[in-house]
């Protein structure tokens, strides 16, 4: 599990979840992974967990939400390795739930921050370093809020997930012409820490969300993994401007 090719991969919000997994496919892959978070205890931990699979991994502490956070490390490591070969903008979320009418603009601004600036500043950052890399690809996380406009409370969340999904395809046209490419992969309910709240406090419902998915059941960091390991890869070579669902056909509704 040596990088053997000197290829690097920065995933951003990589201590827990599908970050971590797909931290760990691509480190099995062959890459040095460069995990970022704001849990520096979980970070040292993750890098710790990855050494012993024999997997080359560091970890960089900053906030995605703040740009001279973002621009400042992701410069470091480039400039530490002299190329970034992928960038996966992992990290986001829900950040709370609010209506439109009660919403702060503090709010607001947290949850585009974290969802849409943090893909802007990581992507801007890394652009000098993908040129240099090889078979140079950023993968970026949408969702279906970003079609659906989410659920009760969740609107200004999809409207972030829908600037995802546009700045995905603006990137790939943007970059085309050095050969990086830009994707997108739009998770479903996947079982993580995300969902631990009402998997804890109702159990019921978290298990009859399985009923609305066609492949019968919730889908597992390691099937998100698997879909990013994928566009990483040679295998996807003339794949950009595309988002993949990831979600056991949930979109289409049954």
């Amino acid at each position: 599990m040596s990088n053997i090719n000197g290829k690097i991969a920065i995933i951003t919000g990589a201590t827990g979840g599908i970050g971590f997994a797909v931290a760990k496919r691509l480190g099995k892959d062959g890459y040095t992974v460069v995990l970022n978070g704001i849990e520096d205890e979980a970070g040292a931990k993750r890098v710790e967990e990855l050494a012993k699979e024999g997997i080359t991994a560091e970890y960089y502490g900053f906030d995605v939400t703040k740009e001279e956070e973002v621009t400042a490390n992701i410069t470091k490591i480039g400039e530490k390795y002299g190329r970034i070969d992928v960038l996966v903008n992992n990290a986001g979320g829900l950040g709370g739930r609010s209506r439109f009418e009660e919403m702060t603009t503090d709010f607001y601004r947290f949850v585009m921050a974290l969802n849409l600036d943090s893909v802007f500043f990581a992507s801007r950052a890394a652009i000098p370093f993908l040129k240099k890399g090889e078979n140079a690809t950023i993968i970026n996380y949408t969702s279906n809020a970003g079609w659906t406009a989410g659920g009760p409370g969740a609107g200004i969340y999809g409207t972030s997930k829908a600037g995802v999904h546009a700045i995905t395809r603006a990137l790939a046209k943007d970059l085309a012409e050095y050969g990086i490419r830009v994707n997108a992969v739009s998770p479903g309910t996947i079982d993580t820490p995300f969902h631990a709240q009402i998997k804890a406090t109702k159990p019921d419902v978290f298990a009859s969300w399985a009923n609305n998915i066609m492949l019968g059941r919730l889908g597992q960091p390691e099937d998100v993994a698997s879909v990013v390991s994928f566009l990483a890869s040679n295998d996807s070579a003339f794949l950009t401007a595309e988002t993949i669902q990831i979600g056991g056909g949930q979109a289409l509704g049954i």
